[in-house]
């Protein structure tokens, strides 16, 4: 299993569409998207969690692709770095 980082998403994305985009490419196992705390909105970005074939095939398909005129990065996500602040 992989974890992608997606970035530049709409704002008008929710987890059934990065689920579906997503999907044409493999199992999806679960959707992320991150909300700011303060306002409840999202931030246009997000976690996607794939079979190793799916994730591979999934980036390489969708970095750079237009989704409600932005254009998405896609990559293996990195892991959480613990030096980070946590609020």
């Amino acid at each position: 299993m992989k974890k992608i980082y997606v970035g530049n998403l709409p704002f008008s994305a929710n987890e059934d569409d990065v689920r579906e985009t997503f999907g044409e490419h493999g199992e999806v196992l679960s959707v992320a998207l991150v909300i700011d705390r303060e306002t409840g909105r999202p931030r246009g970005f997000g976690f996607v969690e794939m079979d190793d074939e799916g994730a591979l095939a999934a980036i390489e398909a969708l970095e750079g692709r237009d989704m409600d005129g932005r254009t998405l990065r896609v990559n293996e996500a990195r892991p959480r770095r613990d030096d980070r602040p946590r609020w």
